[in-house]
C-alpha cells in the first residue's frame, strides 16, 4: 500500500510548530484550532483521495445510472421488509381495538359511527400526519430513536456529562457542524444555556432515556397483548424471541409475506362488510360524530379511548426503526399498504356490528365470510407472532446507542447484515425482554387487562384504569429509567475519578525506571474509558507485573455523537514519552451505528495506520527543523547536518520503526482491561451506597462483559484489577 505525502509548506526559521494536544489535556478545554493530530493521522482524507483520482465522464454517467438503478430497487426491498418488521402490530389491531373499545357491549348504534370517526381520525393524526410526514424527518443521518436526538444536540453543544469531547472530533468528515448563519446565531443563547447549566443537562439525560425506557416497556408488553389465547401464547413468543438472532434482514423478508397476505386479507374482508352490510358507516369520516360520541356518553366515552389508542399500538416503531429501512421505505409502505388496508378493515367491522352489535365481544372472526373463515384464522395467528417485532427491533437499535453513550452496561451488540449496518441484536436484552413478556402474558390473561396496560396517556383517559394494568407500563419504565440512570450516574463518576487520578505524559519515563520495568516481544493494548492522559491502571500494572511489551499502546474506544466514522479518521495517535520507548495513545474513533472490527481486523488496521502516524510524524519534525536556528547549550558546537542528509536519516528511522511493528505484530498482541471495582466512600449517602456497592455492581457482574463486547479473543486478554472509591 503507496501512500501519498503532499509537500508542506515552508516553516518560518524563526518559529517552531506548536501541538495543541487535546489527548493529554482536559479534552473540553482546548480550542478549535487545526491540530497537527488531526492532520497527520489522516493524510488520507477521502475528499482528498477523491480529488486526485481521474474518472471520465462516461465512468461517472455509469456509476450515477448503477446507483440510481441500485436505489430504486434497494428502496423497494427495504418498503417490503419494512412491512414485516414495522407494521405486525399496528396492523393486527383489529383483532382488539373495537372489543376493547366496547368493554360492556353496545348501548347505542351510532356510538359505532363515533368510535370509527375516533380511530380513523387517530390513524391519520398519530402515524400518519405526526410520525411518517414529521417526526421521520427529525432523523440523524436517517438514524431514528430518542437517543440519535441525543447525539445530534450533542454535537451542537456540549450537554453530554462524560467530559470526552475533543475539538478533533469536530474535524471527522460526517460531524456536520454547520458554518455560523442568522438561524444559528438565533439559537446560540438555548446553546449557552443548555451547556452551563447542569439542571438542563441533567433534564434532557432524564427525558432521553425515559423515551427509551418506555419503548422498553412497549417491547415488552406488545407481544403479550397481540396474542390471543394463553395456554398458546407461551410458545408462541418463546418461537417469536429466539428467532431474533437471525436478524432484521432474513427476519422482514420471512415475516413480509405473511403480514402482506394479512392485509390483502382484512382490506377484502372490510371492502365486503361494507357493501354487504352498510356503506353508510363512510360518514365517520365527518368529524362531527366524535363530538356527539362524547356528548352522548361524557365520562363513559373519555374512557373508551383507552381502547381506542390501541389502533397505533406500537406505532412508535416506524421512529425507532428508521436506522433499519429509510424514510421513503417507510412512506412507501404506509400510505399503499398498510392504511388503506387498516382503514377497510375498521369500516367492515362497524358496518357488521351495526347489523350485528351483539357480536361486538368478538367483533373481527364474527365479521369474516365462512369461505375466508380458516385462511383468515390462521394467518392472523401467524400475523399475532410477528405483531410485536417493530418494538423487538427498535429496542435493540435504540439501546446500541444507548451502550455508546454510558448509559448501559457493555453488552455486546451483533451486527446482523452486512448491507444495513442499522440492523443489530443484542442477546442479553432479547432474553430480559422475552422473560418479562411471558411473565405478563400469563399475569394479565386477557387482551382487554393488558390493554389497559399498554398506553398511559391518550388524553389522560387510561388513569382510570390503572388499578386494572394501567401500573405495568409506569412501573416498567420506572425501573429501567432507574437503572440506566444508576449505570451512567457511576459511569461519569468513575471517568471523573481516573481524570482526576491520570499520570501526566512526561513521568512515564520515572515511572518504568522506578519500577525497573523490562520490555518483552510483542505488542500490547492497554483499554481505558479516558481519551486524555495516562489510566491509573497502568502504575497498577506495572507494580504488580513489571513488564510492558515491545510495543504500547494506551487505548481507548470513544463513540462520538454522530452515526458513523470513516475508517481513514477511525483513529488518532500521540508519542508517549521519548521514541525509543515505543509507546503510543491512540482514541479509536466509532459512530454509534458503527459496528466494530473483528479482533485480526482491527489489529491490522490499528497497526497500520500507527506506522501511516510514525511516518507522518518523522515527516512533522523534519520540517519542523529544517531551515531553524538551532539552539545548543552554551559553549557546546552545534553539530551540522548537510541538506537532506536529516530527511534520509529520518526515512532509514521509520523503515526501521515500522520493520519493528510488523516483527512485533508477529511474536503476539496482547489486550490488558482494567477490571475496576467502584465502591462508594466511607462517609457516602445511604442512597449513594445502595446505587454504588448494589444496583451498579449487580448489572456490571451480570451484564458487562467488556471484553466480549470488542470481540477481544479470550486467550489474548489479560485483566488488571484495580479499586476506585468515588
Amino acid at each position: 500500500m503507496s501512500l501519498e505525502v503532499e509537500d508542506r509548506p515552508s516553516v518560518e526559521p524563526t518559529k517552531q510548530l506548536k501541538r495543541q494536544d487535546s489527548l493529554y489535556g482536559d479534552a473540553e478545554k482546548v480550542s478549535s484550532a487545526k491540530y497537527h493530530g488531526s492532520e497527520v493521522c489522516f493524510p488520507g482524507n477521502l475528499i482528498t483521495m477523491l480529488q486526485r483520482c481521474t474518472v471520465t465522464d462516461k465512468v461517472l454517467t455509469a456509476i450515477n445510472l448503477m446507483v440510481t438503478q441500485g436505489s430504486w430497487s434497494q428502496l423497494l426491498q427495504l418498503a417490503f421488509q419494512s412491512v414485516g418488521i414495522i407494521y405486525g402490530d399496528v396492523g393486527t389491531s383489529p383483532l382488539y381495538a373495537i372489543s376493547s373499545t366496547f368493554p360492556d357491549g353496545i348501548k347505542n348504534r351510532d356510538d359505532l359511527l363515533g368510535v370509527l370517526s375516533l380511530i380513523l381520525y387517530t390513524l391519520i393524526l398519530i402515524p400518519m400526519v405526526k410520525y411518517v410526514f414529521i417526526v421521520l424527518y427529525a432523523d440523524d443521518h436517517g438514524d431514528g430513536g430518542t437517543f440519535a436526538l441525543y447525539s445530534l444536540i450533542s454535537r451542537h453543544a456540549k450537554v453530554r456529562l462524560i467530559p470526552n469531547q475533543q475539538a478533533e472530533d469536530a474535524m471527522v468528515s460526517n460531524y456536520g457542524i454547520e458554518a455560523p448563519s442568522r438561524q444559528l446565531r438565533r439559537a446560540q443563547w438555548l446553546k449557552q444555556k443548555l451547556e452551563s447549566s447542569m439542571a438542563a443537562k441533567i433534564s434532557l439525560f432524564t427525558i432521553t432515556i425515559l423515551g427509551t425506557s418506555m419503548v422498553m416497556g412497549d417491547g415488552t408488553l406488545t407481544p403479550a397483548i397481540s396474542a390471543q389465547v394463553v395456554w398458546i401464547s407461551v410458545p408462541i413468543l418463546f418461537a417469536l424471541f429466539s428467532v431474533q438472532r437471525y436478524g432484521t434482514d432474513k427476519v422482514g423478508y420471512s415475516f413480509a409475506p405473511i403480514i402482506s397476505v394479512w392485509f390483502v386479507l382484512i382490506a377484502g374482508i372490510g371492502m365486503y362488510n361494507l357493501v354487504v352490510h352498510e356503506i353508510g358507516v363512510l360518514h365517520a369520516f365527518n368529524p362531527m360524530y366524535i363530538v356527539d360520541y362524547f356528548r352522548r356518553n361524557g365520562k363513559e366515552g373519555w374512557i373508551s379511548l383507552g381502547g381506542v389508542i390501541l389502533c397505533v399500538t406500537g406505532t412508535e416503531g416506524m421512529y425507532a426503526d428508521l436506522s433499519h429501512f429509510s424514510i421513503q421505505a417507510i412512506q412507501i409502505s404506509f400510505n399503499t399498504v398498510l392504511f388503506p388496508s387498516v382503514a377497510l378493515c375498521y369500516m367492515g367491522q362497524a358496518a357488521y356490528l351495526r347489523k350485528f352489535p351483539e357480536d361486538v365481544a368478538d367483533t373481527f372472526f364474527r365479521s369474516i365470510p365462512a369461505p375466508l373463515f380458516w385462511p383468515t384464522f390462521i394467518t392472523a395467528i401467524l400475523s399475532a407472532i410477528i405483531a410485536s417485532q417493530a418494538m423487538l427491533s427498535g429496542a435493540f437499535a435504540i439501546l446500541s446507542k444507548a451502550l455508546s453513550l454510558g448509559c448501559f452496561p457493555s453488552v455486546q451488540v451483533i451486527h446482523t447484515s452486512k448491507s444495513h449496518v442499522g440492523q443489530v441484536y443484542i442477546p442479553e436484552v432479547n432474553f430480559l425482554m422475552g422473560l418479562a413478556s411471558i411473565i405478563v402474558t400469563i399475569t394479565f390473561r386477557t387482551t382487554t387487562e393488558i390493554g389497559n396496560a399498554y398506553e398511559l396517556i391518550y388524553l389522560s383517559s387510561i388513569l382510570t384504569k390503572f388499578a386494572q394494568g394501567g401500573y405495568l407500563p409506569f412501573c416498567f419504565s420506572l425501573v429501567l429509567m432507574a437503572l440506566m440512570m444508576a449505570w451512567h450516574y457511576v459511569h461519569v463518576n468513575k471517568y471523573w475519578y481516573e481524570l482526576d487520578h491520570i499520570v501526566p505524559a512526561d513521568e512515564v519515563t520515572a515511572l518504568l525506571k522506578k519500577h525497573d520495568v523490562r520490555r518483552i516481544p510483542g505488542v500490547g493494548l492497554l483499554y481505558s474509558d479516558l481519551v486524555q492522559g495516562i489510566p491509573p491502571v497502568f502504575p497498577r500494572l506495572v507494580q504488580k507485573i513489571p513488564s510492558v511489551h515491545s510495543v504500547f499502546l494506551f487505548m481507548s474506544i470513544k463513540h462520538l455523537p454522530i452515526p458513523h466514522v470513516v475508517p481513514v479518521e477511525r483513529f488518532l495517535f500521540r508519542q508517549v514519552g521519548p521514541r525509543e520507548h515505543r509507546m503510543f495513545r491512540c482514541v479509536a474513533r466509532y459512530g454509534y451505528c458503527d459496528m466494530l472490527e473483528e479482533s485480526g481486523l482491527f489489529k491490522g488496521f490499528l497497526m497500520e495506520r500507527l506506522k501511516m502516524f510514525i511516518q507522518d510524524e518523522a515527516a512533522f519534525e523534519t520540517n519542523s527543523t529544517t531551515g531553524d536556528s538551532q539552539t545548543c547549550s552554551e559553549g557546546s558546537a552545534c553539530p551540522i547536518v548537510p541538506s537532506g542528509q536529516s530527511g534520509n536519516i529520518n526515512s532509514d528511522l521509520v523503515e526501521k520503526e515500522k520493520q519493528l511493528i510488523d516483527a512485533e505484530m508477529e511474536r503476539g498482541v496482547v489486550y490488558l482491561m482494567g477490571e475496576a471495582n467502584v465502591i462508594a466512600g466511607p462517609n457516602s449517602s445511604l442512597v449513594k451506597k445502595i446505587v454504588v456497592d448494589y444496583v451498579y455492581t449487580f448489572l456490571r457482574n451480570n451484564l458487562t462483559e467488556g471484553g466480549k463486547a470488542l470481540s477481544i479473543p479470550k486467550d489474548e486478554l489479560l485483566k488488571v484489577g484495580i479499586t476506585y472509591e468515588i
